[in-house]
């Protein structure tokens, strides 16, 4: 691992197999990456890294190349923005990943991309989200895919989340399932599933105002 760190800022160029790396920020402003053109970089199989931002307005970006990727990511703040790639366009793609994205605020932005162009063997992942006005966006294609999303914006009176999944063209022998559970007010949901067949959607929902989007196609 290769990292410079000054003030509340890190930048990483990984290269090779079986990296366990934890990463704790604290604070305002922190930056994982500066931008899509200057991410986190992690390259090689077997990896394993956990991220916890704690504060508002911090950043990340990261780039993960690798066959088997196993993650934890953990937010508490408000203002937080996250891109995350999976990448396909690398010789080595991510086949097989488990993730668990948890975020306790508000007003957050994530991007996360995974198993572009049904690269992904397996997939495993996550999303909790305690909070209102958080915009998460998820590009998901996997061959064998587990997607639970849980959110809870109870405590509030605003106008909820937004949760965009799309799987794609990834379906036959458990290619799409989706868990979503959603409880309080407002929000805006759209899933889309598409693929040969295997479109699974299991859906708790209890609150006011909800706006919800469901599209499968075989």
């Amino acid at each position: 691992v290769s990292s410079a760190a000054f003030a509340n800022e890190i930048y990483i160029q990984q290269i090779g197999d079986t990296l366990n790396l934890s990463v704790t920020q604290a604070g305002t402003g922190n930056k994982l990456g500066t931008s899509t053109s200057v991410p986190a970089v992690f390259n090689g199989d077997d990896m394993t890294f956990t991220i916890t931002q704690t504060g508002d307005n911090n950043t990340i970006d990261a780039t993960i190349n690798g066959n088997t990727y196993t993650g934890t990511w953990s937010f508490i703040g408000n203002g937080n923005t996250v891109d995350l790639l999976c990448d396909s366009a690398d010789a080595v793609q991510c086949e097989t990943v488990t993730v668990d994205i948890a975020v306790n605020g508000d007003t957050n932005d994530f991007t996360v991309y995974i198993g572009e162009n049904k690269v992904a063997d397996n997939l495993v992942a996550d999303f909790t989200v305690d909070g209102d006005g958080n915009v998460i966006v998820a590009n998901l294609d996997a061959t064998n895919a587990d997607v639970t999303v849980t959110i809870d914006n109870s405590a509030s009176l605003a106008g909820g989340n937004t949760f965009t999944i799309d799987q794609d063209d990834a379906g036959g022998v458990n290619g799409h399932s989706i868990t979503y559970d959603h409880t309080g007010g407002g929000g805006t949901i759209s899933i889309t599933q598409s693929g040969l067949k295997d479109q699974t959607v299991n859906v708790t929902s209890s609150g006011d105002d909800h706006n919800v989007t469901i599209t499968q196609t075989d």
